[in-house]
């Protein structure tokens, strides 16, 4: 086992007036912060003449303190290395400690609020848990220019002692000028710095956009299926879920009209529909943006994978075409550098600015400054621009991979949609196969098969799988298909499935 060196101890408080000489209160304590785990076997501690100043007491006490210790086989010195929590601490030393033989306290009813997602009790989801073939949200990762990146943390690291102080809660100013231009350029959207935040992700921008344009009780559109961050983030403002569904030309906003005409806001992925992958047509974008003008609702746009789309050109956004500042445009650089990064962006219209600024502050203050200087230069010297065009040919070549290995391995067991962009695309099984058994299966043979069913509200009247193809290579993606196919074979064996047809 591998010593912990932490010289660090609990606070020790001695009981004035009771009579007891200090070292016996000493003692008793580390006896106690020993047999209770608070001080781990091999733990350093304190020199006598270090912890005697600490405490503001007289060595004499500690001396003797640690000798009544060293005799009982608590703590133990060895030669350049100081005094230690021994390694292996005697049962007959550990059953005399106060601390053990205690009745267990009582369990008091421990309350959190009814409207928390911790309220709730999570199904586990094992296709979380495996890399690989066909794990979702994670990009290549071994194809980043970590050297690059590296170059630019050290060189910004040596100007920390600039940054150290408390920052803007909208975010640093030069990362919000590059992305505002690499905004402007890339996705047609109309801002300027001063309306760029830098959150931790999209999942904080859309969190924050929930907080400052809802109130409890508040209908929200939301895409069924749709991605579950944004149902999170949304439930935690306690705002009342409307499921609109989607077909391939995107939201249906008529549907959306005729369930809830008076929502307050709506939530799409307009450039890569998650999980189905439909592209909003440029009829249902200017429909959406009609309608939330005459209903003065606000539009919030996740525009993930917005850099990857295969063989066409990006669309634009829908903030670009919004002609009544009615659209919260969110993006991410989780998906297109590295997770890890947690780096995202909030367009915001001008007029919310202190809205949102008021609510970054109570949320954690502002985004740390070192990765965010050094995103800025990773955008302003090409090295994005780059690396965003390489990954979308590699993207765009493992999604072909997938496709013809599902085609070839998998006819009419998968139906394949939504494999025109991004990082994954989404598959119906055959009518009456449970998609959760299949991706509980799929797990146990090593691969993610993520079940459709998770990105939807109520039950779908047909089950599905969404595989990730970002972090798997082509061989990778072909042992996955096997496998997957093998899972579904087993499950069509047990009863009579028809097989997956075209929707």
């Amino acid at each position: 086992m591998k010593p912990a060196s932490s010289v660090f101890l609990p606070p020790i408080a001695f009981e004035n007036g009771k009579g007891r000489p200090l070292y016996r209160q000493l003692h008793d304590w580390f006896q106690r912060a020993i047999a209770s785990g608070q001080l781990r076997p091999g733990q350093r501690v304190p020199s006598t003449r270090a912890l005697a100043a600490e405490l503001n007491i007289s060595r004499i006490p500690v001396l003797n303190a640690y000798e009544q210790l060293h005799a009982e086989g608590y703590l133990e010195t060895f030669v350049g290395a100081g005094t230690r929590v021994a390694t292996s601490i005697p049962r007959d030393a550990i059953a005399a400690s106060p601390a053990i033989g205690r009745p267990a306290p009582r369990k008091a009813r421990r309350r959190i609020s009814q409207d928390s997602l911790a309220a709730s009790p999570a199904a586990p989801q094992p296709w979380l848990h495996i890399s690989g073939a066909f794990r979702m949200h994670v990009p290549a990762l071994d194809q980043f220019p970590v050297d690059v990146w590296s170059r630019l943390v050290a060189r910004n690291a040596r100007k920390l002692a600039e940054r150290m102080a408390y920052g803007d809660p909208m975010g640093y100013a030069p990362l919000r000028e590059a992305i505002a231009e690499y905004l402007r350029v890339a996705r047609a959207v109309r801002c300027g710095p001063s309306q760029v935040m830098i959150v931790a992700g999209s999942q904080q921008g859309l969190q924050l956009s929930a907080r400052v344009l809802l109130n409890p009780g508040d209908p929200v559109w939301i895409e069924e299926p749709g991605y579950p961050g944004a149902r999170q983030a949304f439930a935690t403002a306690r705002a009342r879920l409307i499921p609109v569904p989607v077909d391939k030309e995107g939201l249906n906003v008529a549907e959306g009209i005729r369930r809830c005409r008076n929502a307050r806001a709506v939530y799409i992925t307009p450039s890569h529909q998650y999980p189905l992958g439909a592209t909003l047509s440029a009829a249902r974008r200017v429909q959406l943006l009609d309608w939330a003008s005459r209903s003065c609702a606000w539009i919030i746009e996740d525009d993930y994978d917005c850099e990857f789309r295969h063989g066409n050109s990006p669309m634009a956004s829908v903030q670009g075409l919004d002609p009544d500042a009615r659209v919260v445009h969110v993006g991410t650089f989780s998906k297109a550098l590295f997770p890890a990064i947690r780096l995202g962006h909030v367009v915001v219209p001008s007029d919310l600015v202190p809205a949102f600024a008021r609510a970054r502050q109570a949320a954690d203050i502002f985004p740390s400054t070192l990765y965010q200087a050094v995103l800025s230069d990773f955008i302003a010297e090409g090295h994005f621009a780059r690396h965003a065009r390489r990954m979308r040919m590699l993207y765009s070549n493992r999604c072909i991979a997938l496709v013809l290995a599902i085609r070839d391995q998998m006819d009419g067991m998968l139906d394949i949609i939504g494999a025109d962009a991004g990082m994954h695309l989404a598959g119906l099984l055959p009518r009456g196969m449970d998609d959760t058994t299949v991706a509980r299966k799929a797990a146990e043979n090593g691969v993610a098969a993520m079940p459709l069913s998770t990105c939807c509200l109520k039950r779908p009247s047909r089950g599905g799988l969404v595989l990730g193809y970002g972090a798997a290579d082509i061989p990778q993606i072909q042992a996955g298909v096997r496998r997957l196919k093998m899972i579904l074979c087993g499950e069509m064996s047990r009863r009579k499935y028809r097989p997956a047809m075209s929707t």
